[in-house]
This record gives C-alpha cells, sequence and structure tokens, in this order.
C-alpha cells in the first residue's frame, strides 16, 4: 500500500469522485461501483477512469472493498473527509422548523423538562437517538430557596441566572426552622449571586474549614446548609438525557449483527462515559462531528455523533446532538442540531 496522502492533498477530481461515492452511499446503503457514479453524477468521466480513482482511493485509506462486492464504501477517514469538506448544512424543511417551535411552547424553564423533551426530539425527527448533556455545575446561580419536607430533610431549590430551575433534596445536621432557612437562603442568595456553582462550592468548603468561632451564629448555619447544598452530588452534576434509543434497532448496520447492537445498548446505558465522550465537545465552536474510531470506546465505533453547545448569554451550559450509524444524511442532521441548540439557547435566555 502507497503512503497515505493528507485529504488537502487530493486533486479536484479525486475529490469530487469521493464524496460522490460516500454521499451514494450514505443514501443508498449499498457499495458503490464506478458505473453508479457514471450514471448518477456528470464529471464526464468513463466508468474505467472512475474505477481507477476508486482503486487509488482505497489504497489511500478513503474507501474500503466489502468482502466480493464490486462496489466501495467509506472508511472512517473518507467519512471525516466527507464531513468536513461539506460546503453547506442543508436548509431546515419547514416542517422540521415547525415542529421545533411548536414542541418546545409548553416549556417554561425546568430543567429537566427542557432537556428531556430536547432528547425526545432531536430522536424523533432524526429517526436516530437524541442526546443532552447538561453541566449543572457551571450554571450561574442566582437564587436558592428551602423548603422543609419533613424534620431534617429540605428541599433546595435553584434558579440560575437563565431561569432554569433545578431541585436538590438535602439532609441537614439538625432540624432548622422554615423562618431560619429564609434567613439561610437569603444570606447565601447575597453572598453568592452571579457565581458558578463550582465557585461557590469551593469557596463554602475553604470557609467552613476556618475557625467557626469567628463566625456568627446565622453564617454559621448558612455555610454549613451551603456546604450540603452546594455539595457535588454523588451522580456527579451532568446530567445526561437520551431519548429514541430504539430507533437504533431500526438500522441496517445494527440490525446485521446483533451482538454489536447489544454491545451499543449496553454502552448507552453507561452514562459516564457518554458524559466523557461529550465532555470533549464543551469547546468546540459550531456543528461538530466525532466520527466511529474517532471515539475512545470500542463498543461505539459504528456510530456518529452530530453536536453542538447551547448557552446562555454566551456562557456554555451543555451539549445536544444526536447519536447514529456513520452512515448517516450529515448535511440534514447538522442544520436539525444546528437549530435546535439555537432555539435551546434562545429559551435560556428568555427564562
Amino acid at each position: 500500500m502507497r503512503e497515505r496522502l493528507a485529504p488537502e492533498e487530493l486533486d479536484e477530481r479525486t475529490r469530487k469522485i469521493l464524496m460522490a461515492v460516500i454521499h451514494s452511499f450514505i443514501h443508498t446503503g449499498e457499495p458503490v461501483g464506478s458505473r453508479t457514479i457514471s450514471k448518477r453524477f456528470d464529471f464526464g468521466l468513463s466508468p474505467a477512469t472512475i474505477r481507477n480513482i476508486m482503486s487509488d482511493l482505497e489504497e489511500l485509506g478513503f474507501l474500503e472493498h466489502p468482502h466480493t462486492s464490486a462496489g466501495r464504501m467509506p472508511t472512517d477517514q473518507g467519512y471525516r473527509f466527507y464531513v468536513d469538506n461539506l460546503r453547506e448544512i442543508d436548509a431546515l424543511s419547514q416542517e422540521d422548523f415547525l415542529r421545533i417551535s411548536q414542541h418546545y411552547a409548553p416549556y417554561h424553564g425546568e430543567v429537566d423538562e427542557v432537556m428531556a423533551a430536547t432528547s425526545r426530539l432531536l430522536s424523533e425527527i432524526s429517526r436516530y437517538a437524541g442526546i443532552v448533556l447538561y453541566i449543572f455545575s457551571i450554571t450561574l446561580f442566582k437564587r436558592v430557596e428551602f423548603v422543609i419536607i419533613r424534620g431534617r430533610q429540605v428541599l433546595a431549590i435553584f434558579v440560575m441566572e437563565s431561569g432554569m430551575v433545578h431541585n436538590k433534596l438535602i439532609m441537614l445536621e439538625e432540624e432548622i426552622s422554615q423562618d431560619e432557612l429564609h434567613q439561610i437562603a437569603n444570606y447565601l442568595n447575597q453572598e453568592f449571586s452571579g457565581q458558578p456553582l463550582h465557585t461557590i462550592r469551593q469557596y463554602v468548603l475553604d470557609r467552613i474549614t476556618e475557625e467557626k468561632a469567628q463566625y456568627a451564629h446565622l453564617e454559621q448555619q448558612a455555610l454549613s446548609v451551603g456546604a450540603k447544598t452546594f455539595a457535588e452530588t454523588a451522580e456527579g452534576e451532568s446530567d445526561i438525557y437520551l431519548g429514541g434509543t430504539a430507533n437504533i434497532m431500526d438500522q441496517p448496520e445494527f440490525v446485521a449483527n446483533l451482538e454489536q447492537m447489544k454491545e451499543l445498548f449496553k454502552a448507552f446505558e453507561e452514562k459516564n462515559r457518554l458524559i466523557s465522550l461529550l465532555d470533549k465537545c464543551l469547546d468546540a465552536s459550531g456543528v461538530h462531528v466525532i466520527l466511529g474510531s474517532e471515539t475512545p470506546f470500542k463498543d461505539m465505533r459504528e456510530c456518529s455523533f452530530v453536536t453542538h453547545t447551547y448557552s446562555y448569554d454566551n456562557h456554555t451550559l451543555g451539549v445536544l446532538g444526536v447519536v447514529g450509524p456513520k452512515r448517516m444524511v450529515y448535511p440534514r442532521i447538522m442544520a436539525l442540531v444546528d437549530h435546535t441548540a439555537t432555539i435551546v439557547s434562545q429559551i435560556l435566555s428568555q427564562g
């Protein structure tokens, strides 16, 4: 096999043939032959010339020859070339545009509702799986309210700068009256409003280890309650919302390989791995695509992730996207993810 060329080293004719082969394979799911390219695309080239170019692309690692088929299909290197060289993503259809707008009409601020609704929406429109990562600890705190449930069990109701609401049950060291909890809430709100939760947590932990005698009784109580309120939960503070994983069962790539499907569903259940994967998308700008072997997990290497960050006031809060087979219609899925991220960011900004 000859030394592999970088994608930018391919000449224009070869690049066009490669894009055409991948486009055809995505839409048919069948290995693509030179005659198919010759008929579907007006390149002014004979099937023999196209066949030679496809053979070169196979040697270069962009295409592969499955089994005894006369046609070829893209490798992960080929898919990466295709995604990186899409001139533009499709415009969202009017039907999908309206569907997204109508879908969010009932939601007005509950974190769980909005994020779960987003994962369902992405799965319904894409017919793949929808995924949303919400990172609670980096959101900006506005205020907290406490409601006694029973005895020492208290519900902490967080309101973020974005207007989003998050509830958390905490167990106090001792019973505190509702009036005292109201005073503690006022103290915490005055001290920490406008700061990210992870910053508040560290500050409270630092303060609480200092000599308690230097603080008034209210401050001591507030720091004690604050330590429990802002403590990282056992599950961490990155929530994953996954919708429509059953759609994967309809994809021929996985239907043909039941063992592979089982491994993939097992991977979906291990949310920490999904969180670690999506964490890497937080710094990406625009639509970001992770392809097959680019994932660190072997059981996800037949999948692609199409993601986009969403934000409040230019402050990134998380990532949303679609998980599907590598053979997906990228321009349409990229448009869907891009528009949904814009809408979710608008909802957060409107509070």
